[in-house]
């Protein structure tokens, strides 16, 4: 097929911009919505919890960061896999991830409804929820460049949460509230805590860092993709990581007496409220509601480019995920698809929709760490002692823990993303006359 006259994805995105992109989709603020419960949840060893958490993910972003520089095109885990294993296993895993990036658009719809209807009671919720996808929605079809530079604003609010937090946190520490002292091993070490408590809570934590996955998407349209990529995985990954620790700490020795919130799910507004009043709690709830619309551009953002990737390929029907914009070089069919998925948020509940992306996230963790062993230690022949541990022993490590949290998930996650993942196969078996034929496979020249 000539796609010479064909519009493709524009190469405009430097370092800079994807590590503020994938920080975006991460939205590392969300430490301070989800610290009640997960303080709770691990006895007050949150910060020894995020450690561990950011160690799992380190492993994974190391296979990401491998698998990129061999294959820096649109599709991510979906191509990693396509090409190591098989495009029977790319297209299981790209439908897979799938409901990370597509539902998550969705979730914050519903996060950014809930929030300012508790502002604006008189205002129906679905008004904000609309104007919200319309929003986001026109900003990615826009173009790239427009959505990263919007994220880079959203982001330095975020970075503006952390600092005015930790301020006010080591002000009322040296003033003797909370623990009264700016230097404890008290979030690290709790005689009431034991391991199998914290890591039950490492699945939950881990999806705080989704993020460092989804530039991989971005390759295309990414300034020599095979080394900015790459960095840029490792820096998403240990900012937040430092981030998570640094806030929590704080949050922790601002507040020692973590059980005794009003309300663990708005435990972060009880400690805003006592160390830095109604500026610090008003900062924090606007970068918030702000941080929904980061956060929703860069994951509908990545969905549309793995559509994209899959279309191409033929995967999916070329006509309208494989289009591109001739004016924004945007895939726009895809972006619509995925405001209209988005609007599933009027009638949906939350609860179904973190169960997929749970399911969703560490399914295709696990197989792209898979890949790094199946591509490089097999095909590949690095069999040497650095090959087997570069190509072997670390990714099979990333493999063996995130296969582990896989298994550890609820019954409603396995349940809702299993039959997710069936309703892909019988797909497949469509779409290769019950296996009697490949799927079509991404030509690679044609993705450069």
């Amino acid at each position: 097929m000539n796609h010479t006259n064909s519009p493709t994805l524009k190469r405009s995105l430097s370092l800079k911009y994807v590590v503020f992109f994938g920080l975006a989709f991460m939205a590392p603020t969300t430490l301070f919505a989800t610290y009640g419960v997960a303080v709770q949840s691990t006895n007050g060893m949150i910060s020894t919890a995020y450690m561990i958490a950011l160690l799992v993910m380190l492993f994974t972003a190391y296979s990401y960061a491998q698998m990129v520089k061999a294959f820096p095109t649109a599709g991510g885990a979906y191509t990693f896999t396509q090409k190591s294993f098989s495009p029977h296993v790319g297209f299981m895993v790209g439908w897979t991830i799938l409901l990370d990036y597509v539902f998550s658009p969705m979730i914050t719809s519903l996060f950014l409804g809930i929030a300012m209807r508790a502002y604006f009671p008189s205002i129906p919720m679905y008004i904000w929820i609309i104007l919200f996808i319309i929003i986001i929605t026109t900003v990615n079809i826009l173009g790239i460049t427009l959505a990263a530079k919007f994220n880079t604003g959203v982001l330095l609010l975020q970075f503006g949460s952390f600092i005015l937090f930790i301020l006010f946190s080591i002000k009322g520490l040296l003033n003797g509230q909370g623990a009264g002292t700016i230097l404890s091993v008290l979030p690290f070490i709790d005689s009431n805590s034991d391991m199998p408590e914290i890591m039950s809570i490492i699945p939950v934590l881990c999806f705080s860092f989704l993020g460092f996955d989804a530039v991989t998407t971005l390759a295309e349209e990414t300034k020599n993709p095979e080394k900015s990529i790459p960095k840029a995985i490792y820096l998403i990954t240990i900012i937040g990581g430092v981030l998570y620790i640094l806030g929590s700490y704080f949050l922790q020795l601002a507040w020692p007496e973590y059980q005794t919130f009003n309300d663990p799910e708005a435990s972060y507004i009880e400690i805003g409220m006592y160390i830095g009043g109604n500026f610090l709690v008003s900062y924090m709830l606007a970068e918030g509601t702000i941080t929904c619309f980061g956060s929703a551009i860069a994951s509908g953002a990545s969905a549309s480019r793995i559509l994209y990737a899959m279309g191409r390929d033929g995967v999916l029907p070329a006509k309208i995920f494989g289009y591109l914009s001739p004016k924004y070089r945007t895939p726009v069919f895809n972006l619509l698809i995925i405001g209209s998925i988005a609007f599933c948020s009027l009638f949906l509940s939350l609860t179904l929709a973190v169960s997929l992306i749970n399911f969703g996230a560490l399914l295709t963790f696990t197989l792209v760490n898979l890949s790094v062993i199946a591509h490089y230690y097999f095909r590949k022949n690095q069999r040497s002692i650095m090959g087997t541990i570069r190509y072997l022993i670390i990714p099979l490590i990333g493999a063996s823990l995130t296969g582990l949290f896989f298994l550890k998930l609820d019954s409603h996650s396995l349940i809702v993303g299993g039959i997710w993942f069936a309703l892909g196969f019988i797909y497949l078996l469509n779409l290769t006359k019950m296996f009697r034929q490949p799927p079509p496979e991404l030509n690679f020249e044609e993705a450069q």
